[in-house]
């Protein structure tokens, strides 16, 4: 590694100077809304408020998932948050997420209103209202939950870890980039073992593990993320090759995609997301 101006924390760290980097300007040390903003509501029982990062695709991939599968109650509004213009910091959205990021859903379809926020979490939600897509008991449940939980705790790695260094950080920073990197395709080769002998991650069946590890891991496969794929060596990984690759040709998968997109082909987005129809003949791209 190469030497390195010694940087001393201070006794006590104060937010005092930006922090640099490309979301440097959403960045802050407290929680709680900036400004007053009401969050629109639609026609349909559940109400998203997302934006098509890989957190907030897998609540789309999953509520096209239940609308493929005839649950007519699955039909939702989606609407556009704004993460890099600090949309998730208006009041309405914090009152339903307190945490400030996407995706955040209420569901409307009872008496009262019951918000649900963290993208795994939604899964969950989802997934046991409906009764799909999640084992209902035993060593299958166990074992598509662990995934699950796999996911929510090792994509900080990937994505604020290594993703942040590598192509959003004000500097390239030697010690970082190689950590993460490290980690970044351990994990690969977790999946990669994992799926050399299951065809989808809980085994033979395709759940809420796969929806949730998908737009991660899937999309670094596929050279979605972070300009990497070269450097992560990522053809290499050739059980999630084929896993993505099965995954992609799943229609609700290429329509949850492009839900709450804003950026790429044109024919591949979907601002919002009101009503089936929305999809008209971009659903027949292949993403």
């Amino acid at each position: 590694m190469k030497d390195s101006a010694a940087y001393v924390p201070p006794k006590v760290w104060v937010w005092d100077k930006p922090n640099g980097g490309k979301f440097a300007h959403t960045n802050r040390p407290v929680a709680g809304p900036t400004h007053e903003k009401v969050l629109p509501v639609g026609r349909h029982p559940l109400q998203l408020y997302s934006l098509a990062t890989p957190n907030g695709q897998k609540a789309t991939i999953m509520l096209e998932e239940l609308l493929a599968l005839g649950y007519a109650g699955a039909e939702y509004d989606a609407w556009l948050i704004q993460i890099g213009e600090g949309d998730q910091f208006g009041s309405g959205f914090v009152a339903v997420n307190p945490n400030s990021k996407i995706p955040a859903m209420v569901d409307r379809s009872g008496p009262e209103p019951i918000r649900v926020f963290e993208s795994g979490a939604i899964l969950v939600y989802l997934a046991e209202k409906f009764g799909a897509l999640l084992p209902k008991a035993g060593a299958a449940r166990a074992e598509c939950l662990s995934w699950l939980f796999w996911q929510v705790g090792s994509a900080p790695y990937l994505g604020g870890g290594f993703g942040h260094f590598y192509a959003y950080a004000p500097a390239k920073i030697e010690y970082a980039i190689d950590r993460y990197a490290m980690e970044v395709k351990r994990q690969l080769d977790v999946l990669d073992r994992r799926l050399a002998d299951h065809e989808y991650l809980a085994g033979d069946d395709y759940t809420i593990a796969d929806i949730a590890v998908f737009p991660w891991y899937g999309g670094l496969a596929k050279g979605w993320e972070y300009g990497a794929a070269e450097f992560l060596s990522v053809k290499d990984y050739t059980h999630v090759q084929r896993w993505a690759d099965t995954i992609l040709t799943r229609p609700a998968v290429v329509r949850g995609r492009m839900v709450n997109r804003t950026s790429g082909d044109p024919s591949r987005r979907l601002r919002e997301r009101h009503d089936a129809s929305d999809f008209d003949t971009k659903t027949q791209v292949k993403l």
